[in-house]
Formats: C-alpha cells, sequence, structure tokens
C-alpha cells in the first residue's frame, strides 16, 4: 500500500500543480511526513492519513490509488451542520479546507472559495429539509453590503455561528438575526464577525458524497 500512496500522491500532486504543503495542510497531516514520504526518505503511512490525503484532493481513497482525478478540483466540502436552533457546528474551513465530507459542486457554481453546511433537524423548516447542503463563500470578514437582506450563514462575537436572515440593527453595528422557522425566536442586538449569503441549496435528494 505504501508505494501505491507514493506513487499516487506524486500523480495527484503532478496532476493537479498543487503544492505538498497546502495539501498536508488541507488534510490535516504533517507536511514534514508527506515531504520525507514524497522524497522517499519514509516508507509508511497509516491509512487514517492516506484517506485525509484523497479527501484533500476531493476523491475517495479507491479514486486517489487509481489516479481518477477528473473531478477533484470540482469538489466542495461540508464543513459544518444547522443544528438545532438554527445554530451551526461550524468547523474553520478556510484555514484547515476539511470538513464532514465533500460532495460534487452543483454546475451552477464555481468550486473556487466555495463551502457548504448540511441542514438536520427542523430548525430551517420549511424552508430547508433535513439533509439539504447549503453553499455559500467568505473571503472576507465583516459584513458586506449584499448580505443584509438576505439568508446568511454568519458567526457572531461569541464565537457561534448561525443561519439566519441578517438585517440592521436598531443600535449601529449590530443586527438582528431572523429566523426561517416561526417556532425559532429571532436575535436582537447582535454582533457578527462575518456574514455570508447562501449562494444555493442542494436538496436532500441531489447530494452525493464523494467520501
Amino acid at each position: 500500500m505504501e508505494d501505491t500512496f507514493i506513487s499516487a500522491l506524486k500523480f495527484a500532486i503532478e496532476t493537479t500543480q498543487r503544492s505538498l504543503r497546502s495539501v498536508a495542510i488541507e488534510a490535516g497531516v504533517s507536511y514534514d511526513k508527506l515531504k520525507n514520504l514524497k522524497q522517499g526518505k519514509a516508507e509508511t503511512t497509516g491509512v487514517d492519513d492516506a484517506r485525509k490525503v484523497a479527501r484533500a484532493f476531493g476523491v475517495t481513497l479507491d479514486d486517489f490509488y487509481e489516479g481518477r482525478l477528473s473531478h477533484a478540483t470540482n469538489s466542495v466540502a461540508v464543513v459544518g451542520h444547522v443544528g438545532a436552533g438554527s445554530e451551526i457546528d461550524l468547523f474553520d474551513a478556510y484555514e484547515k479546507g476539511d470538513g464532514h465530507y465533500r460532495i460534487q459542486c452543483p454546475p451552477q457554481l464555481s468550486p473556487k472559495g466555495m463551502v457548504a453546511v448540511e441542514v438536520v433537524g427542523d430548525s430551517m423548516a420549511p424552508v430547508y429539509k433535513p439533509g439539504a447542503v447549503l453553499f455559500y463563500t467568505r473571503t472576507t470578514m465583516g459584513v458586506p453590503t449584499e448580505a443584509i437582506g438576505q439568508i446568511c450563514v454568519c458567526e457572531d462575537d461569541t464565537g457561534k455561528a448561525w443561519l439566519k436572515q441578517v438585517r440592521p440593527g436598531r443600535e449601529e453595528g449590530t443586527f438582528t438575526l431572523i429566523s426561517l422557522n416561526p417556532d425559532h425566536d429571532h436575535r436582537h442586538g447582535a454582533t457578527l464577525k462575518w456574514a455570508a449569503p447562501v449562494r444555493f441549496s442542494l436538496p436532500p435528494e441531489f447530494v452525493r458524497r464523494i467520501d
């Protein structure tokens, strides 16, 4: 398996023109470990690390070994869940690049900078069903003008992330977060680190996991 992994890693790097360091960061695997493997200074790697590296390329481990990378640059990380009360258990998708799993990017979107969250429970009913995936992009901190009045993934100053409609608050620098489900309360006077409008939603029956 070790020789297969090293060969597959070299092929994936050459095919996608990615740096080994970016792969290590996205996979959450030691850069030195991958570097030593690539240079032949180490001979073994664990199955868990191999899966993480394959996931960083947006493919399954089997596809990674077989060199099937045609959709490697066309996948999106699902980085969190929309849970009870519309609060999101959100990963840091911008430093680690990894998530719960990856899915094919819908043809309506570009995968560049795109991440997604999965709906669980009924907190987003009746607009979004459990299992639906919502796509968004975030390149900067803060709340852009385009986010006002839109359904957004957002993070407040306590570090909690939410899926809400963002409206201006009564006081400068604050926002009102509107719940989609009428059974859930709105949040008033919230201060936000960032907000990103939902770009696209994929119903659960159309969600196809890569891994």
